[in-house]
C-alpha cells in the first residue's frame, strides 16, 4: 500500500524517533508498504517518520545511483533501530533532496565514512562500515531517526534564503505526484 509522505513543518520530523521491538505490530508490511512508497515517489530512501510513524526503522533502495556510482547497484536494505557509532574526519558535498521537501535540492557536507549498527528486518544483528554514496544515503535517512531534515544542515544564511520555498512546501503549495500530509494551517 502507497502511504502518504509527510511534509516539511510536520512535528513528527521534528521528533527523536522510539526503538521498536520485533513484536512491533504489522512490522514486515509497513517495510513493505515503505518500499512501495519509496519506489511510487521515485526516492532512493524513506524514513518511518516520513510516513507520521516515529519510530527508528528506514529503507534504502539506492539502485538509482548505480550508474555514477557503481557501489549503490543492489543497495537494498532495511535498517531497524540503527546507531551510526563511527564517522570519518574526512567529509564530502552532495546535492541532496528528500521526499518530505519536494522540489528542493541543496548541498549538504557529510561525513565520506561511516560505521552504523542496526538489526535488518529479521532482527538480525550487523555492525557494517559504508562510503560514498551508500554512507550519504544512510546518514540522510537516519537524521530523520534524529528529528533533523537535510536543510538543517545548510549555512545558517543559505537557509534564510530557502525561506519562502520551506514555507510553501509546509503550508501545502507545492505540486507532487505522491499522496503527501502537510501540517496544519495556523489559525490567525
Amino acid at each position: 500500500m502507497i502511504l502518504p509522505v509527510v511534509a516539511y513543518g510536520h512535528p513528527v520530523l521534528k521528533r527523536v524517533a522510539e526503538e521498536i521491538e520485533p513484536n512491533y505490530p504489522g512490522l514486515q508490511q509497513l517495510i513493505s508498504d515503505m518500499f512501495e512508497t519509496m519506489y511510487h515517489s521515485e526516492g532512493v530512501g524513506l524514513a518511518a517518520p516520513q510516513i507520521n510513524k516515529s519510530i527508528r526503522l528506514f529503507v534504502i533502495d539506492a539502485d538509482p545511483f548505480q550508474e555514477t556510482y557503481p557501489e549503490a547497484k543492489g543497495f537494498k536494505k532495511v535498517f531497524i533501530n540503527p546507531e551510526i557509532v563511527e564517522h570519518s574526519e574526512e567529509t564530502w558535498t552532495f546535492r541532496e533532496g528528500c521526499l518530505s521537501l519536494p522540489d528542493m535540492n541543496e548541498e549538504v557536507v557529510r561525513p565520506s565514512k561511516i560505521t552504523i549498527n542496526y538489526l535488518d528486518e529479521n532482527f538480525v544483528e550487523h555492525e557494517e562500515e559504508y562510503d560514498g554514496i551508500c554512507a550519504r544515503v544512510i546518514q540522510h535517512e537516519y537524521d530523520h531517526l534524529e528529528g533533523k531534515v537535510y536543510v538543517d544542515r545548510v549555512a545558517p544564511m543559505r537557509k534564510m534564503m530557502l525561506k519562502n520555498k520551506l514555507r510553501n512546501i509546509s503550508e501545502g503549495n507545492v505540486l507532487v505526484d505522491y499522496k503527501m500530509i502537510f501540517p496544519a494551517k495556523k489559525r490567525r
